[in-house]
């Protein structure tokens, strides 16, 4: 339990300063950095034909988000499937069929890095350093720009807040100009410091093809193995750091060559959740509302230490497949023994508590009760989140908590002196229904019509196999309950549908709130006004989250892991 302290407190502590640096970057004027970024900025600016001092409301800055992903997903949808007859191929790898291509595309399109394939098997050097690396720094980095202009617009301190047009309308930042910042000044400067730190490691960095080793055991069959290296360091960096999870190697961080030491196991738990809790501090310091952010933070910590521990403690006890077999010890199935389970539950909580959905041990093999933690961590996706889009989630339900609270108190629904109206409830239903109505709905499709399902197991594990995948998709996380056969065209194209939904619309729906509160008259806080930067309140949008996840997804909770930790205690 020490070494879960340990590095509580680590995280805690990097991302705190760093909050505030990146609180720095999106300041106005040309924000911290500008004397070493700013002149690559503004060749890029040059390069792309835009203008970072050109204003946006909040159609233009999401068909900006729009546009820009558009264009991303048809360069790399073709790159995969034309992969095979391009360059930077030594093991000449094959194309990628056109479902399989589209998954991908979309999966890393949307931060999410869901895999139905395995990386060194079936990708090229080019398709994993430019086509998916490219989508690993570019798609946090617009999660990161979104939230900064649903908080600069909604929260933002008086005299810098943006002030509505005659028409109404109300600038909310230049896109263009934020998602630069964020690539440049955040996303590349952090992934290469902790590139260098796990090459120091021994991760592999290089472009030479597959190695070739003689067993020591010169019995077996097999005379030689050829072991796929390249250039592994960047990209698990960036995938660590950018909340992204797909890894260069199938078993993605519980491979040697991607995660060789206890210190490069550190580092990148460390990295899970470094950058979205650092966005909560910065939340405070763009704001002025220090409150805030701490009451934010202290929400989500209780969460997480929460979930954590339960975790913790499950996959600490034995399995009961070894009931009777062996001496009793802690759950070791599918876990790399050089971390040990304790290492590996954090692990598995903290990358579902982000949208990050990395691994270093397999959660299909964690105990009934372990493996429903990730499950509602994704189901929750607001403990810490992904880089932007999760504090972003936090929002809506803070926004709800306050629809809520204005009504307990008997006054006109309100934050932060702005009417919540109609409109703006409307679209925080619509951000947040739309989760149980996707996972829920494909997923009873899937498990209706067995010829689609390809699940390995038919019994309550089952269930929790085709939910675990669903939801995976649509919390932008990637992780699964491995031993499903999703490599098909139904896994393929329902999950790419859950991807775009579940990644899109939480963004801009708030993006519209925000736009839709800017425009209204402030009215003076009084005493009796809700205060949303209360640990009252902190606690009533704590209820609210907790109902909200138990109302929509309790009964499948029942039917899959529930069940299946009873019929194992029986």
């Amino acid at each position: 339990m020490n070494e879960v302290i340990i590095t509580y407190a680590v995280t805690l502590l990097l991302a705190w300063p760093l909050g505030r640096f990146i609180a720095g970057v999106f300041s106005s004027g040309a924000g911290a950095g500008a004397t070493v970024f700013l002149p690559v900025e503004n060749r890029l600016y040059r390069l792309f034909g835009v203008n970072p001092a050109q204003s946006m409301n909040w159609q233009g800055y999401g068909k900006a988000l729009l546009k820009l992903h558009l264009v991303l997903v048809l360069i790399v949808f073709g790159l995969l499937m034309a992969q095979g007859i391009l360059f930077l191929n030594p093991d000449s790898i094959e194309g990628m069929s056109w479902d399989l291509a589209l998954h991908t595309a979309v999966s890393f399109l949307t931060n999410t890095n869901q895999q139905h394939y395995s990386g060194q098997a079936q990708l090229s050097y080019l398709a994993h350093t430019f086509g998916i690396v490219t989508l690993q720094v570019v798609t946090p980095a617009a999660g990161m720009a979104a939230l900064v202009a649903i908080v600069r617009t909604l929260f933002g301190r008086a005299d810098k807040k943006p002030k509505p047009s005659e028409d109404g309308t109300v600038a909310v930042g230049n896109f263009y100009e934020d998602i630069t910042r964020a690539v440049v000044r955040v996303m590349l400067p952090v992934a290469t410091v902790i590139a260098l730190l796990l090459a120091s490691q021994g991760v592999p960095n290089s472009y030479e093809g597959a190695r070739t080793a003689i067993p020591l055991d010169q019995t077996v069959e097999m005379a030689e193995q050829n072991i796929p290296i390249g250039p592994v360091a960047p990209m698990v960096a960036i995938k660590q750091v950018g909340t992204n999870g797909g890894g260069w190697y199938g078993p993605n961080s519980s491979v040697p060559l991607e995660n060789p030491t206890p210190a490069s196991n550190f580092i990148q738990t460390v990295s899970l959740v470094l950058i979205p809790a650092a966005l909560v501090f910065a939340l405070g310091f763009l704001t002025g509302r220090r409150r805030l952010s701490l009451m934010v933070m202290g929400v989500m910590l209780a969460m997480s230490v929460s979930l954590t521990s339960v975790a913790v403690w499950s996959e600490n006890q034995p399995n009961a497949a070894f009931e009777g077999l062996a001496a009793e010890g802690p759950n070791l199935e599918g876990k790399e023994v050089r971390f040990g389970a304790t290492a590996t539950a954090l692990w598995g909580s903290w990358t579902t508590q982000t949208s990050n959905g990395s691994v270093n041990g397999m959660h299909d093999s964690f105990n009934p009760i372990g493996g429903m933690v990730p499950m509602l961590d994704m189901f929750i996706n607001v403990t810490f989140g992904g880089i932007g889009v999760g504090l972003i989630g936090y929002l809506l339900f803070l926004l709800l908590a306050a629809f809520l609270g204005s009504l307990m108190i008997g006054r006109a629904p309100e934050i932060a002196g702005k009417a919540l109206e109609t409109r703006e409830i409307k679209l925080v239903c619509i951000a947040l229904l739309i989760q149980p109505l996707l996972i829920l709905g494909f997923s009873a499709i899937t498990v209706a019509f067995p010829a689609l399902t390809g699940n390995s197991n038919p019994g309550y594990h089952g269930i929790s196999q085709v939910i675990y995948e669903y939801l995976s998709a649509f919390a932008n996380n990637g992780s699964g309950f491995e031993g499903l056969g999703d490599d098909s065209v139904w896994w393929n194209v329902t999950c790419a549908v859950n991807l775009a939904l579940g990644r899109f619309i939480p963004i801009l729906a708030p993006l519209a709130i925000a736009a839709s509160l800017a425009a209204k008259r402030s009215a003076p806080e009084g005493r009796g006004s809700l205060s949303i930067d209360t640990v009252t309140f902190g606690l009533m949008t704590l209820a609210v989250i907790v109902m909200f996840t138990l109302l929509s997804f309790m009964p499948v909770l029942i039917l899959g892991p529930i069940a299946e930790a009873l019929a194992l205690m029986s």
